[in-house]
């Protein structure tokens, strides 16, 4: 089935270069009005100009489509509002957030200062939720949004040098999770972008033939479908080098010692017992796992409605 955007209102933040460019120009081809959010600063955060952003509409215009350029702080909540302000302004309606923006403050923990750490985790995690909480209610009396959060493997799994940039990346996941709950009666979808691209942030950490393997071009297709209208909900895909995957947050089974006298010894000496992903569990949301927890230590316990229904 054909992915069209005919008809709809993108927005992506942080799109005057790199991944969000690449978003912005795949949307606008396939039929989408663009927004194109971009404070214009260096990696760090400092400066800002429009036009990065600009550049990029004109790249759109030119090819015949339709784009405004914003220059919006996204760590603002009155320029994220001013945003979606402007956009239903010049066209109607929004139908899609892509949160792109993002900063890089790399140091290792010892030596970064708490300043370094908060505006990275303001431009990553409160950046996004500025924008969507911008978005939220346009989209909620339409019945219809998408919204795309960019998270990172350096959240989920790690990454040295970067504490302020992990704990942002896995905070969006979150808020991903969060928002996918409440925005669902409303018809708003919500999925995560964790990337491995060749940007103006990473350019430099990269060698030549890495450089060439992870274009920007071969994350935005992901993107873009995570924004469509088909697309799930709650759900995030690793895009790269030609490779897409599903990332999962798991649980295992566990071990209930429901009704015994729990001590840290017995937490020891189960250990392997207790991580053992065979079976694994991937919960639909919070109340799910503790919906389980509570059927297994009701069955231990010989209680009513034991059972396990999560």
């Amino acid at each position: 089935m054909s992915v069209s955007f005919d008809g709809q209102v993108a927005i992506v933040t942080g799109a005057g270069g790199g991944l969000g460019r690449a978003h912005a120009l795949l949307l606008a081809r396939r039929g989408a009005a663009v927004v194109v959010n971009d404070f214009g600063g260096a990696r760090d955060g400092s400066a800002g100009s429009t036009e990065a952003a600009e550049a990029v509409v004109r790249e759109v215009t030119e090819a015949g489509g339709r784009a405004i350029a914003n220059g919006g702080n996204v760590v603002s909540e009155a320029d994220m509002q001013a945003m979606i302000a402007e956009t239903l302004a010049a066209f109607g309606r929004v139908d899609i957030l892509i949160n792109n923006a993002g900063i890089l403050r790399d140091k290792t923990f010892a030596k970064m200062t708490m300043d370094d750490f908060r505006q990275v985790v303001d431009v990553h995690l409160t950046g996004s939720a500025n924008a969507s909480k911008a978005v939220w209610g346009a989209m909620r009396e339409q019945g219809y949004g998408r919204i795309l959060m960019t998270s990172s493997t350096s959240g989920s799994y790690g990454n040295f040098g970067q504490s302020n940039y992990g704990a942002a990346k896995m905070g969006v996941l979150g808020l991903m999770n969060v928002l996918h709950i409440e925005g669902a009666k409303y018809g708003i979808h919500v999925n995560a972008i964790l990337p491995t691209a060749a940007t103006r942030m990473t350019g430099d950490m990269m060698t030549p033939d890495m450089l060439e393997l992870l274009s920007p071009d071969l994350v935005a297709p992901a993107a873009v479908w995570l924004v469509s209208r088909d697309a799930p909900s709650r759900t995030a895909l690793l895009a790269g080098a030609g490779t897409v995957a599903r990332l999962a947050i798991v649980e295992s089974e566990g071990v209930c010692f429901a009704g015994q006298a729990l001590t840290p010894e017995d937490i020891g000496a189960r250990f392997s017992e207790i991580a053992a992903l065979d079976p694994l569990l991937e919960p639909a949301a919070g109340l799910a796992h503790v919906d389980r927890i509570l059927a297994r230590a009701r069955t231990a316990l010989g209680l009513a409605g034991g059972a396990d229904h999560a």
